[in-house]
C-alpha cells in the first residue's frame, strides 16, 4: 500500500509517526512519502520536504510566506498526481493541506484527514470545502462525529494518541526523578510553544510572569519543555538578558515529564493544553499573535475559549489571557492561585481524570484501521 502524506508541526509528527507504525502493523508493506518531520521519517517515511517549511503563524505571517508556500504546495500535488498514491493523508494544518486533498480527490485518489479542523471552533464557511476535499475525517474528540455528520461529513472517532502515550494516573516523583529534580518543593514548567513565531512573541512575556511569581513564593523552580537543543540554547540566553538569576532548567523533547513533575504550568495556546490536562498539571494559557491576526480570528470565532480543556468542557477550567490580556502580573496570578489553593488543583484534577478517560481509544491503530478500511473499499468497488 502506498500512503501520501502531509504534516504540520511538532503534534503532527508525533501523530504521523503513530500512524506510519500502526499502518506497518495492520497492512504489512506500507510505502510512506510525503511532507514530515524527523520523527516520521524515523519511522520511515520518504521526506518529500520538512516540516519546518510549514512553520508560520497567524494569518498577516502566511500572507507574508504566502508565494514561498504556495510554490510547496504546487510541488507537492503535481508530485502526488504524477505518481499517485493508493490514499493520501493529511494530518492538521488544514490551511495548508485541504487544498491538496481537494486536487487529490478530484483527480480520483482517496482523501483522509486526520485531527478535524476546528470548524467548530470558528470559519464554518470552510465546511463545503472540507466535504469536497475530504472521504473521511478521522476525528480525535467524539463530539466531532456528530458535528460533521449534521453537514453530511463522515467522521470516525478514532481517539488521540497523546491520550493513549500518557499513563491514566501521572507520577509525579518520578517525573521529577527522570529530570533529575528533586523530590520536594513547588515546581513550575513554561512552555512558550513549538512554532518560532510565538516562542518569539512568548519567551520575555512567560519569564517576566515567572520573576513575579518567585517575588512571591522564592523556593519556586522553573523548568521548561522545548522540542530541540537549539531552541533550549535560545531559551537560556534569553532568560539570561531578561531575567538574570531565575532558577530555570530546560529540557529538549521531555515534554510530558516536564509538565508531570510541575505543581503548575504557563502554556502557550495550542496541543500543549492537552498534554498538561492529561498529565493533570494544573495550567495557565497565554497566547498573543500579530494584532491584525488576532482581530480576524477574534471577529470568526465561534467558541469562547481556545485551550482545549476549557473547549471540551464547556466552560472556564483553566484561566486564558489572550494578546493584550497577556501581561506578567495577570500571568503570574494565575500561577499563584494554583500554587496556594488545594482545593481548586483537586477539583481540576478530578475533571482531568474524567475527560482524559473519554480520549484513550489506541487511536494510532484506531486511525491506521479507518485508512486500510477505505483503501480496501475502494478497491472492491473498483473490481468489475
Amino acid at each position: 500500500m502506498k500512503v501520501g502524506i502531509i504534516a504540520g508541526e511538532a503534534s503532527g509528527d508525533q501523530l504521523g509517526a503513530a500512524l506510519i507504525a500502526a499502518l506497518r502493523e495492520i497492512a504489512g508493506d506500507v510505502d510512506v512519502e510525503g511532507l514530515a518531520g524527523p520523527r516520521m521519517v524515523a519511522a520511515g517515511c520518504r521526506p518529500l520536504a520538512g516540516i519546518d517549511e510549514l512553520s508560520v503563524l497567524g494569518i498577516v505571517e502566511v500572507l507574508r510566506h504566502y508565494p514561498r508556500l504556495w510554490r510547496l504546495r504546487e510541488r507537492l500535488i503535481r508530485h502526488f498526481i504524477a505518481s499517485p498514491p493508493d490514499v493520501f493523508v493529511g494530518i492538521d494544518v488544514p490551511d495548508f493541506v485541504l487544498n491538496v486533498e481537494s486536487r487529490l480527490r478530484a483527480a480520483g485518489i482517496p482523501t483522509v484527514h486526520y485531527v478535524c479542523p476546528q470548524v467548530w471552533v470558528w470559519r464554518q464557511h470552510r465546511i463545503p470545502g472540507i466535504r469536497r476535499a475530504i472521504d473521511v475525517l478521522l476525528a480525535v474528540f467524539p463530539f466531532e462525529v456528530g458535528f460533521f455528520a449534521r453537514f453530511g461529513i463522515t467522521a470516525r472517532f478514532v481517539g488521540h494518541s497523546m491520550a493513549d502515550a500518557l499513563p491514566a494516573v501521572p507520577d509525579p516523583a518520578a517525573a521529577r526523578a527522570a529530570l533529575g529534580l528533586p523530590a520536594e518543593g513547588r515546581i513550575v514548567a513554561l512552555m512558550p510553544g513549538s512554532r518560532s513565531q510565538e516562542i518569539a512573541r512568548l519567551t520575555d512575556l512567560f519569564l517576566d510572569a515567572a520573576v513575579r511569581v518567585r517575588a512571591a513564593e522564592p523556593a519556586v523552580r522553573f523548568i521548561a519543555g522545548v522540542v530541540n537543543p537549539a531552541r533550549a540554547a535560545a531559551l537560556l540566553a534569553r532568560r539570561d538578558a531578561v531575567a538574570p538569576g531565575l532558577p530555570l532548567e530546560v529540557y529538549s523533547a521531555r515534554s510530558p515529564e516536564v509538565l508531570t513533575a510541575a505543581d503548575a504550568a504557563l502554556v502557550a495556546s495550542g496541543t500543549v493544553t492537552l498534554e498538561a490536562m492529561l498529565c493533570h498539571t494544573p495550567l495557565v494559557v497565554a497566547y498573543r499573535m500579530a494584532p491584525l491576526s488576532f482581530r480576524i480570528i477574534k471577529a470568526a470565532s465561534k467558541s469562547r475559549f481556545v485551550a482545549i480543556p476549557n473547549i471540551l468542557a464547556g466552560e472556564a477550567v483553566v484561566p486564558e489571557f489572550l494578546q493584550n490580556d497577556a501581561q506578567p502580573a495577570a500571568l503570574a496570578d494565575g500561577l499563584l492561585h494554583w500554587l496556594r489553593s488545594a482545593a481548586a488543583v483537586e477539583r481540576y484534577r478530578a475533571y482531568c481524570t474524567a475527560t482524559s478517560a473519554t480520549l484513550r481509544n489506541d487511536a494510532a491503530r484506531a486511525a491506521a484501521r479507518a485508512i486500510v478500511d477505505l483503501v480496501h473499499e475502494r478497491a472492491a468497488a473498483g473490481r468489475p
